[in-house]
Order: structure tokens, then sequence, then C-alpha cells
């Protein structure tokens, strides 16, 4: 097993084209894992890490994948490390495999533009790292473009990040003259030459850019003295410090997410690349230094005031009983392939591991390690690694433990699906082809959504924008066979309530034989709109007046009323239900005739009168487009609904960034297209649910009432 301290498992996470999966397959390549470097949109078959027929055609990464590399630099005595690399998906649709990928990792990689800057999905990015506390470095890309401005780039990682970006590195040219880099810390000017970039020479910087470079040393020096005094002690002597306590301190300060120290290249002109593969060797984590901790369910545990187990820190070692999660689940024609991350002990083939959601035992009877969608079979996974197991039936975010144990890891932060489409096969003959995929990609994809419409008995599929229901579509007609109709778009709207409500509601009913009584007593209170939880509950019943026994119902009950409410039968938000008083039957009352008693009273005494609003899915969108077409682009927002945030010109270039409501954005594609003559892009994600205007509200509930009439029988 290799030393844990040689070992590090990273993400490459970025906005949408910023070259991602293009830094990945040069990083491949140097490493000797690959022998020949493919383009991502290429007519070679595409880039190693896209291997699904749909990345390849669109020229775009859907799903996470994962390589394992080794990786030293003898010049620079870096020894033999091991490098878990998970190349992961640009597009916001599909953010939760960025979120999963993160969620297991210690260090990440962090790709921007060096025209675009940090980008609408870069903040998404940077938003899940601070999330699970992934340090990370900045690669500022495609230094060869026109426009490439590094100082702009981290300038708006100050304003836009809120981080401390600290340049390594000073570009030697730029954009088509980009010749290579400037080593801070070595103060060497190092080229990369051969056919393929892949031959590193380290000479003296020239003479034109020494001044420059001393300049930017000495800034590097004095951002890092902020956070070593010794380093502070040694610039105020006038000193030089040593090579090795520079890259000590800049460790240091990543590690504690102080600094992000930022390289510069060009992955697709293959300058650069090697020196960031250094980097993640000396600045980022390895498993030993992150700090994991499980909660502790077993019943001695004590709880804390807000309900939560106490929690236990892993051991990283290799020798203690198994702890580990499955990040990611893909359904395979043999069987579910399970992508694991092992905190602590070791996995074994063969033998048998408790999941800690159902309590089952599961036996491991084939450990892989993936190289994008090909695969290695090993005998054992030990600590700090990350493999994937054939046939285990689970969940993204299940904990595996050795029998004994009863912990549980956090699980993974999964965003609401803002969008509906219904789905029917063409011919009838291949529903059961249809339900098998949905069902697939139900268990992979913890944000697509499959749900039945009572009203009209069709199937809906729910996901995070137009591009991620596109692209399951599309793979349904390729892997499964089978042609779909696609019904309209919809919005998924919900309700929430902008009035407090006292209630009390009593339930009798007599029907022979022992009859059904319950009793609540409370008030609804709406949360507040920043609320991160749509419900709570709060218990102030007092001296028994409802038994212990029928708390738990009581909350239960509440809940299932909220799944439809008064206005349109949407899923209401933003409750805050205190069960103060009531009373009991010692014969008639029941766990069931406490639970139907809260359904009532949520339905008749509470919903009912708490002036229930309508809310809207808001959209952030970024748009790209030449600043000709500004004006028309922003009026055009206005008609929309749409409010501008912001509006900068760049070379000729205007971004735009607005909110606009998901329910005006169905046909923007084309739009857009039109009013820039094809030269305009846009991307956008979800931000917020906001309360809709009175008139587009009465507008939904209308078409709503209406579209039920259509299929009332």
């Amino acid at each position: 097993m290799t030393d844990l301290r040689r070992v590090r498992n990273i993400g490459i996470s970025a906005h949408i084209d910023s070259g991602k999966t293009t830094l990945t397959e040069r990083m491949l390549y140097y490493c000797g894992r690959i022998h020949r470097m493919r383009d991502v949109r290429g007519g070679d078959g595409g880039a190693t890490m896209d291997h699904m027929e749909l990345e390849r055609e669109r020229g775009i990464t859907i799903t996470s994948a994962a390589t394992r590399v080794n990786w030293k630099n003898d010049e620079l005595n870096i020894p033999e490390h091991v490098v878990n690399i998970i190349d992961t998906p640009g597009h916001v649709d599909f953010t939760v495999e960025v979120e999963r990928s993160l969620r297991v990792l210690d260090g990440a990689i962090l790709v921007l533009c060096s025209v675009g800057g940090v980008q609408s999905q870069s903040l998404t990015v940077d938003r899940q790292m601070k999330r699970y506390g992934v340090p990370r470095i900045a690669f500022i890309n495609k230094m060869d473009r026109t426009g490439a401005n590094p100082d702009k780039v981290m300038a708006a990682m100050k304003d836009k990040l809120k981080t401390n970006p600290v340049a390594l590195q000073l570009p030697i040219g730029s954009e088509s003259n980009f010749e290579g880099v400037i080593d801070l810390i070595l103060m060497k000017a190092v080229y990369f030459r051969g056919e393929e970039g892949e031959e590193v020479e380290r000479t003296e910087i020239p003479a034109e850019l020494l001044n420059q470079a001393q300049e930017a040393r000495a800034e590097m020096l004095e951002s890092l003295s902020q956070f070593d005094d010794d380093l502070m002690e040694i610039l105020l002597e006038e000193g030089e410090p040593e090579e090795k306590d520079v890259r000590r301190i800049i460790r240091d300060a990543t590690l504690a997410q102080q600094v992000t120290p930022v390289l510069m290249g060009s992955a697709f002109k293959n300058k650069a690349v090697q020196e960031a593969m250094d980097a993640v060797t000396m600045y980022l984590p390895c498993p030993s230094d992150v700090e994991v901790f499980a909660n502790d369910n077993s019943r001695k545990a004590e709880l804390d005031e807000d309900g939560m187990p106490p929690r236990i820190k892993l051991s990283n070692d290799k020798n203690d009983p198994l702890v580990a999660m499955a990040f990611k689940t893909v359904v395979e024609s043999f069987g579910q392939l399970t992508y694991m991350r092992i905190y602590q002990g070791s996995m074994k083939k063969g033998q048998s591991y408790i999941n800690a959601r159902t309590g089952q035992s599961v036996r491991v009877g084939r450990i892989v390690r993936m190289h994008a969608d090909d695969r290695e079979d090993i005998d054992a996974g030990d600590a700090g690694d990350i493999v994937a197991v054939v046939g285990v039936e689970c969940a993204s975010g299940d904990t595996f433990l050795s029998s004994g144990l009863e912990l549980s890891l956090e699980n993974i932060y999964v965003a609401e699906p803002v969008i509906r489409l219904s789905i029917e096969p063409l011919k009838r003959d291949d529903a059961d082809k249809l339900g098998k995929a949905l069902e697939r990609f139900r268990r992979e994809d913890p944000t697509f959504h499959v749900l039945s419409d009572e009203e009209t008995h069709e199937t809906l599929i729910a996901g995070m924008g137009q591009l991620h229901l596109d692209v399951y579509i599309e793979r349904i007609r390729r892997e499964y066979k089978c042609e779909c109709t696609i019904g309209e778009p919809r919005v998924s709207y919900k309700e929430r309530p902008t009035k407090r409500v006292e209630f009390n509601h009593k339930r009798k009913k007599q029907t022979g034989g022992s009859g059904q009584y319950g009793h609540v007593v409370g008030v609804m209170e709406p949360l507040p709109d920043d609320s991160s939880v749509d419900y709570e509950f709060v218990d102030e019943v007092t001296g028994g007046r409802i038994p212990r026994e029928y708390i738990k119902p009581c909350d239960q009950g509440f809940q299932d009323q909220m799944l439809k409410g008064p206005l349109g039968e949407y899923e209401v938000v933003g409750v805050k239900i205190t069960l103060q008083d009531g009373s009991y039957h010692d014969v008639d009352s029941s766990d069931m005739a406490f639970k139907l008693t809260a359904r009532e009273a949520m339905r008749d005494s509470i919903l009912s009168k708490a002036r229930m609003a309508l809310l809207e899915p808001i959209m952030l969108l970024e748009i790209e487009t030449p600043d000709e077409f500004q004006g028309a682009v922003v009026g055009h927002l206005s008609s929309k609904r749409g409010v501008v945030s912001s509006s900068e010109v760049n070379d000729g270039n205007c971004i735009i960034l607005a909110d606009v409501p998901l329910a005006e954005m169905f046909d923007y594609a084309n739009e857009i297209r039109s009013m820039t003559q094809g030269k305009g892009s846009f991307s956008m994600e979800f931000k917020c649910y906001r309360q809709a205007p009175k008139g587009i509200q009465q507008t939904v509930l209308e078409k709503r009432r209406k579209d039920k009439e259509l299929v009332a029988p």
C-alpha cells in the first residue's frame, strides 16, 4: 500500500468550456496513463474521460469520471505520488455530479478561463467547495486566447469568490505569444518543448521580465507572510527565505483555506500542465491531512441540544474497522457499479459489510479501479482510496461499515428539481422499456425525479433544467431503443403561507367498535424567506395532554398535508407548526387517529386561512454577447420580468448577469440566437424560490384549473 502522505484525491471543477476535460486529458498523458492526447471536440473519438457517446457528440461532460495516475518530479524532489482524479461536468444541470464528487474529495483544482474569469458556474462550484471545506488551487487556463488577462481573473476571484488568490507564476508572453511561465518560488523561466510539450525546460528569466518577476515574487511573499510570523521576520530583516519554507507556508495556508495558489497555462497548447501536477502533490492535502467525522448512532450515544448524535473522528488507518461512503451509482446490465471512498479500514473482495441506512449485510464480490469506463480488478481498497464495487445494491450517500460499528457519514446535498415534463412511449409495447430506463436513471441521479400525475395519470420526469431532461430523453432513445412523446415543460411551483394562524381542531368519529378521537391546539407561523428548511415542528405540549407516542404521528400528519396546497395543489413550504395543547381519549385515540387529526387541521384550519402565496423558481442567468447587442438583450430581459444584477464589457464582449423567472425561459435559446445573429450564448442555474406577482399567480392558477377541467371525466 502506498504511504498515505503520497496519495491525493482531487476533483477538477469549473464553468462550462473552461477546459477541465482538456486539462485532465493532458494530465493523463504526462503521467503516462494514456499514450495519445485527444480533444474534446476532435474527430479522433473525443477525450478519454468523456466516455459516453452523447458526451463526445455534444463536446460536454455529462457524468463525472474517475481515474488514477502516478506522478513524480525528480528535478523538484517530488517522490512518486498516487493521484485519484475525478473530472466533473460544467453545466449546472449536472451539478449533482460535482456535488457528490466534492463530498468525498480532499482537494480540487478550480479551472478559470483567462478571458471569461469568474463565471456563474465558477460561483456555484466555489460554493460547493466551501460547503465541504475542500482546499483548492486555481489554474487560469486558455492563456493563449485573445483577451487573456490573469490579473483581472485574480481581481474577480478576490471580489466575487471572496478568496485570497496568490499568484505562484507569471506568464511569459500573452495571447498568441504565450510561451511559458516564470516560477516565482524558484525564480526560473519554465518552457515546454517537444511536439506535445512534454519536455520541461527551466532557464534564467528573460532580462526584460526580471524586474516584473521580482516585484511579483515580493508581492507573493508579502501575501504569505500574513500567515507565518517567521517569514514576516525574514522579510522585515530583508532576508531571503528558503524554497522549502516557502512551499511549506503555501501548503499550510492552502490547507487552512486562507489562500488559493494561482497557476496559469494553456492545456490545449500543452503548456504548464506539469506545473499544475507538481502543485497538486506539493500543496493539496493527502487523506491524513483531512479530518473526517462520522455520526455515532449507537444506543449509548447522547444526543446534543439540537437532537443530533455526537461525532467521532475517523482514523484513516487501514487496520481499523471499515468506514466507506458510496458516492455515485451506475446501473449496468450486469448489476450496479458503485463508486466508494474509503475513509478508514480496508474493503476486501469476498467480505461482507453493513449498509448503515438499511442495516443489511452486503457481500462485496468484485472490487475494481476505474479509468473512465475501463476497469481493473483489485483484491482490496485501503483507507484514502477511491474504488468501485460491482453488484452491490445501494443508494448514493450510503455508509458502509465493518460489523459492530454504528456510524453514519454526512449525506450529500441534493438540489430540488425545478422543471417537469410528461413522458410516454410512442408504442404501447415500449412501456416496459421506458419503466426500466426511468427506474435506472432515478437510482443513479438524485436530482432526477419520476412522478405520477394523479389527475392526468401521466408519468412526469423532473430535473434541474431543459438540458438535463433532454440528455435523459436522448439516452432513453439510444440505450433502450424507446421513442417517446414529450409534453410541454412545466415549472415546479410551490405554495407558502403569509399569515400566522392559530388552530384548535378536534376529530371525533364513531363507527361502531372503537372510534377515532384526536384533538390538537397550536399555532402555524410562516418561516422567514431565507430559512434553510421548508418545515419546522415544535412540541410545546405539557402535562401529558397529548401522550408522547402521539406527538410523532401529529408531526407526520401535518407534513403529509403539505404535499398539496390549497391554491393549485403544489407543494407547501415555509411552515412552522408549534403544537401547544390538545386532548385524547383512553379508548378511541391512536397513532392513526392523531395523524388524521393533524392532516385535517392542516387542510381545514390552517392552510385555508393562511393567505397562501404562489412561489416560482428564479434562475441566475449569465449571457455572453457582443456589446452591440447589449441594449436589445437587456430590454428583452425586462420583458421577461428579469432583473439585471451586473453588466460588464470586456474587449467588445458583454457579460450580463440577471435573475429571471424560469417560466419565462423555455424558448430562450432560440430567442437569444435571433437577437444576436447567433453570436450570443447563455447559461443558467437555479437561484431561489420567490413570490410570484399577483397577476402571474392568477394566470398560473387559472391555467391549472383549466388543465384539471380538461382531464376531468
